[in-house]
């Protein structure tokens, strides 16, 4: 038999061994070396946060200290959750097994998709850093490990756990609806924003836990896809986000519906039910048409498509991929005729709810006029009742969350409260009431609002909800009141920072309703600038 002349073979007995003996000592060590370049690579982040209060929107809510975990990735950032320094007034970071604690910045965040970036003021912070690269979307019962700083210690912690499903869910931070990965691994507070791993590389991001009483160490990660599509969203440092193409769709599973769109035996698809009219696909799609299928993806009567052999997810996962500009070809059938229609994905428009969705990282707008305060309803000031916030709101800030904006009416006013003062005598125990006219002119928006007070010259301002009620105030009584009112309540302005920067044009001649806080008149109607005054 041919001998196999690897020099190895010369070598003496007790050296070979030797050799060998190293080989396999270095490759049990090589694991453990991994690990701990990839524990060097979880980052705890410490917030210090102060958000808004929406009852008082002049006001913040108390300071509260958290913290949340992040992962190291390449360009010297760190990737963690938008909901960890949501709201953040300081923000360090700290790395493993590492006492000393680190300023840090946001360098863009999507609270849509709950991603964060941060940059670290000091540019020695990564010198020992090996950045954790992002992989692939794994495959269901693929067991992932989960990196963190959970309550309960400073170390870090590693739990394991394994992959049990995708689909879209609805994030919690902000209300979207994306696709998400569950696990079963145990996710806690502090958890947030670290990486789930497999073979070393993030393929997630851990989002939040499970809260409902009837599961266990149940868990959601932003995968891949998601993450991605924010870093690519990034590169120019302009928050895009997920785009639109203007339309809703209701499932097709109902035979008798099938029938009665005219659909082939063979046909599925999800029915159109509205089309935007300042959408993608105003003027190409039409309220009951059916799309087949979109980019390709045949879409299935439940509204799902193909991304594997064996898994499923809602169409709106094609569109979740794209970015503004990009094209969207759409299969089609109208009255039973086969059509091709090509969109253009466009930036969303985040106003097609008379309620806007949550709002992070801004302040709140207000106006008070006449001891009167007066905020736009969001979804911000329904939470503000609480975890409870379905049964605890009132009944008519819950109905509004379900009617669409219109280029008539954009947004709603809410009168919230009355700061007691004889200007307001008769109205002060009015609270959280919806109004839609003044003067019996329909309100578009909050600005609209504001400028219909700002601009108004006559004797008394008539404020009317869709139910007939009635609220009238005296306009000198109003203006002379301001700064009285102002004082005795601890007002720092009478409206937010900016709202009326978008009235920059008006001439001197041009009635001053209201004093704005950056503005004064003389005796000739002049208008002089002032210095701003502080925020709280």
């Amino acid at each position: 038999m041919p001998q196999c002349n690897t020099g190895l073979s010369r070598l003496p007995s007790f050296i070979l061994g030797l050799l060998l003996l190293s080989t396999s000592l270095a490759a049990t060590a090589n694991p453990e070396s991994t690990l701990q370049r990839t524990k060097q690579a979880v980052i705890k982040i410490h917030t210090t946060r102060a958000a808004p209060d929406y009852f008082t929107p002049w006001r913040l809510l108390n300071l509260e200290q958290t913290s949340g975990s992040g992962a190291v990735i390449s360009g010297q950032r760190i990737l963690t959750n938008a909901h960890v320094i949501a709201d953040a007034r300081y923000l360090q970071v700290q790395k493993h097994n590492d006492p000393k604690k680190y300023l840090a910045e946001v360098a863009f965040v999507s609270h849509e998709a709950d991603l964060a970036i941060l940059a670290v003021d000091d540019e020695h912070f990564f010198d020992d850093l090996n950045p954790l690269s992002i992989g692939k979307l794994p495959a269901a019962l693929t067991e992932v490990s989960v990196f963190g700083y959970p309550f309960g210690g400073q170390s870090l912690s590693i739990t394991k756990g394994v992959l049990s499903r995708v689909e879209h869910q609805r994030y919690a931070h902000a209300g979207s609806y994306l696709l998400a990965g569950q696990i079963d691994a145990a996710i806690n507070p502090g958890n947030s924003g670290g990486p789930v791993l497999v073979e070393n590389q993030i393929v997630g991001v851990v989002m939040q836990a499970n809260a409902g009483a009837r599961a266990e160490n149940q868990g959601y990660f932003v995968p891949p896809s998601v993450i991605e599509h924010v870093l690519k969203d990034a590169e120019d440092n302009h928050f895009d986000g997920v785009p639109e193409i203007g339309f809703l769709t209701q499932s097709l599973e109902s035979p008798a519906t099938k029938r009665a769109y005219r659909l082939a035996e063979n046909d599925s698809g999800a029915l159109v039910t509205k089309v935007f009219a300042d959408g993608p696909a105003a003027h190409k799609l039409q309220v009951d048409d059916v799309i087949l299928a979109i980019n390709g993806h045949v879409i299935a009567d439940d509204q799902t498509i193909d991304l594997a052999a064996d898994l499923r997810t809602d169409f709106k996962y094609v569109v979740d991929n794209l970015h503004p500009g990009d094209a969207v070809s759409l299969a089609v059938k109208r009255d039973g005729v086969a059509l091709d229609i090509a969109l253009t994905a466009a930036q969303q428009n985040n106003n097609r709810s008379l309620v806007q969705a949550l709002q992070y990282d801004q302040q709140p707008r207000y106006m008070v006029y006449a001891g009167v305060v007066f905020v736009p309803l969001n979804m911000n000031l329904i939470r503000r009742w609480g975890r409870d916030w379905h049964s605890q709101a009132p009944i008519d800030f819950l109905h509004w969350r379900g009617q669409w904006a219109s280029p008539e009416q954009r947004e709603l006013v809410v009168a919230l409260k009355v700061l007691a003062a004889d200007v307001n005598l008769g109205y002060h125990n009015w609270t959280n009431w919806t109004i839609q006219q003044v003067n019996g002119e329909a309100i578009t928006d909050f600005d609209h609002f504001a400028e219909l007070i700002y601009s108004f010259d006559g004797d008394f301002i008539q404020l009317g909800d869709n139910k007939g009620y009635k609220m009238v105030l005296d306009h000198a009584q109003a203006l002379a009141a301001e700064d009285a009112i102002k004082q005795l309540y601890g007002l720092p302005a009478s409206h937010s920072v900016g709202l009326f920067d978008r009235i920059a044009n008006r001439t001197p001649e041009t009635p001053m309703a209201i004093t704005s806080d950056n503005t004064a008149q003389n005796n000739n109607g002049d208008t002089i600038e002032m210095p701003p005054p502080a925020v709280d």
